[in-house]
C-alpha cells in the first residue's frame, strides 16, 4: 500500500505535494492547491497597457524619472531606450513584484488574482503592499474585502489620479472576474 501511495504522489509535481502523515491504521494525504507563482503573458500585457511605453525618460506625476513601461530604477534625464530594453525592464520589474507576492501572500491564488496583484504591486511598491490592509484581508481569504481595497489606492502625492482610479478598477475586476480587458 505504501508503495502505491508513493507512486500516486510521484505523479504530482513536488510543488503540489505538501505532507504525508502516518497515523495509527490511517494514511492521511494532505496536498496543497496548485500555487501560481509567476506572471502570465496576459498579466504582462495588462501591466504594459496601463504603464504605457515611453522610449525617452520623463518625470511621472510625482516627479520620479521613468522610462519604458514604468521603469524607475537608475533612470536619468535624457535617457533613451529601445523596445527590447523596455520589455527587459518590464520583466525585471515584474519579477520584484512577484517576489513580494510570493513572500507575503499565504493563500493560494488563481492566475487572474496573481496577475492583478502583480500589477498592483508593480505600481504601488512592495513596501506599501506589505503594510496594506489589502494584503491582510487577502491572507484572511477575504476576497470581497480585497476587491474593495483596490479602489482605495488611487492617489499620487495625496491627490486622486484618474488614471490610477481606472487602473484600480481594472485590477479589481481582473482579480474578481478574470477579465483582462
Amino acid at each position: 500500500m505504501a508503495k502505491d501511495i508513493k507512486i500516486l504522489l510521484d505523479a504530482f509535481p513536488a510543488s503540489r505535494r505538501e505532507k504525508i502523515k502516518l497515523r495509527t491504521n490511517q494514511l492521511l494525504i494532505s496536498m496543497t492547491e496548485s500555487y501560481v507563482t509567476q506572471l502570465s503573458e496576459l498579466g504582462r500585457d495588462f501591466i504594459a497597457r496601463f504603464e504605457g511605453l515611453r522610449f525617452k525618460a520623463y518625470q511621472d506625476v510625482v516627479g520620479v524619472w521613468t522610462i519604458g513601461y514604468g521603469h524607475t530604477k537608475n533612470v536619468k534625464p535624457g535617457q533613451v531606450i529601445i523596445k527590447d530594453e523596455a520589455l527587459s525592464f518590464l520583466s525585471e520589474d515584474a519579477k520584484e513584484s512577484e517576489v513580494a507576492i510570493n513572500k507575503y501572500v499565504t493563500v493560494s491564488l488563481e492566475q487572474n488574482e496573481y496577475d492583478a496583484l502583480v500589477s498592483f504591486v508593480f505600481n504601488v511598491g512592495a513596501g506599501a503592499f506589505e503594510r496594506s490592509t489589502l494584503l491582510r484581508l487577502l491572507n484572511q481569504n477575504d476576497r470581497l474585502g480585497v476587491y474593495r481595497q483596490f479602489g482605495r489606492w488611487n492617489k499620487a502625492g495625496g491627490q486622486v489620479v484618474k488614471g490610477l482610479t481606472i487602473r484600480r478598477e481594472a485590477e479589481a475586476r481582473l482579480f474578481q472576474t478574470g477579465k483582462y480587458s
